[in-house]
């Protein structure tokens, strides 16, 4: 039998090349900033020559979550796929060397590890433009079901949604995870995401397959189709899957910190001091692991929304989506565990 996990990610194995730029090389190159779009690998190629100098390191928003969460002392684990290439050895070490578990076989043909161009403007916006390279090979015969069923939380990123075969893997690992007595998380990931697959997303609400929902305010109000944050925030908090149960939601708002959505109720929580924004890349996706290890630690709601503020405020003050300060010692600072 495999060892409990309290989290298993299903993801993107990306790597982020990320570099400093100015708002008119953004309007050059065509990119709507703050926005996440897919390209190919010759434009992949054009768009690396056009940048300035970058910082190559593992990304992707799962996998950051997997990392935040295992640093935080969850024990973790990864379902993502990379080719057997410089890039994948690079993304399963660096996931590995933060004790997050990695077996999903590297593809020994076919595209290469995917690669996010992550442009990052002097307000510390980031403009993401992904190669899914060899991300669109995950397919269900990667989810080990011994291991998903014995994770207690299956979290999945939004941005898998893209690749057709990853569908069915996360629809695996719904099956499993739920016959388990577990819970699935999803984060909606981006706004233009939520465009593309609103009513599949609303379907996985609505027929139960999804616990927990992790989103940003421009994420929830595209899902509802509203320009209004409070209605769309309202509309999470009145829905219920097939069976009439609400799910858990959690709702990032920047510097007004987040919301705890559940059971009919809306709580706020207050966002962690920030010095400087630097670069936004992995805010949400630390806030989702600083909650969920803190969930798995028996955290209640409020407090684990404040551990994922800690963890979100901390990686956007510097270049990267992966958090460089010791986030157990700042936890501990704040009495958070």
């Amino acid at each position: 039998m495999s060892a409990p996990l309290d989290l298993l990610v299903l993801g993107n194995a990306i790597v982020d090349v990320i570099a400093r730029t100015e708002e008119d090389f953004l309007s050059a190159q065509g990119v709507p900033k703050g926005a996440m779009q897919l390209i190919d690998e010759a434009r992949a190629e054009d768009l690396f020559a056009a940048m300035g100098p970058a910082t190559i390191v593992s990304g992707g928003s799962g996998a950051n979550t997997a990392v935040g969460a295992a640093i935080l002392g969850a024990k973790t684990g990864f379902i993502g796929k990379v080719r057997d290439d410089e890039l994948g050895g690079l993304f399963a070490h660096d996931l590995k060397a933060t004790g997050v578990t990695f077996s999903v076989p590297a593809a020994t043909d076919g595209p290469a590890t995917a690669r996010c161009f992550v442009l990052v403007t002097p307000d510390g916006e980031r403009t993401m433009n992904t190669y899914l390279g060899a991300c669109q090979g995950l397919s269900p015969a990667d989810v080990d079901e011994a291991t998903t069923a014995a994770a207690r939380v299956v979290y999945l990123e939004g941005y898998l949604w893209d690749p057709p075969a990853a569908k069915d893997a996360f629809r695996k690992a719904v099956k499993i995870a739920h016959a388990a007595g577990n819970a699935v998380a999803l984060t909606l990931s981006d706004a233009f995401c939520v465009g593309r697959y609103r009513e599949e997303f609303l379907g996985l609400i609505r027929d139960g397959s999804i616990d927990i929902l992790f989103a940003n305010s421009a994420e929830l109000q595209s899902l509802y189709e509203t320009d209004d944050a409070d209605a769309a925030v309202k509309a999470l908090r009145d829905e219920r899957d097939a069976r009439g149960k609400h799910l858990l939601g959690l709702v990032t708002r920047s510097a007004e910190g987040s919301l705890v959505v559940r059971g009919g109720e809306i709580r706020a929580v207050e966002a962690s001091p920030v010095h400087e924004v630097v670069d936004t890349t992995g805010a949400g996706d630390l806030f989702a692991a600083g909650f969920l290890a803190g969930h798995a630690r028996g955290l209640d709601y409020a407090t684990s929304a404040r551990l994922g503020s800690l963890a979100a405020a901390e990686v956007i003050q510097h270049i990267g989506a992966r958090p460089q300060h010791d986030l157990v010692a700042l936890a501990k600072a704040q009495g958070l565990i």
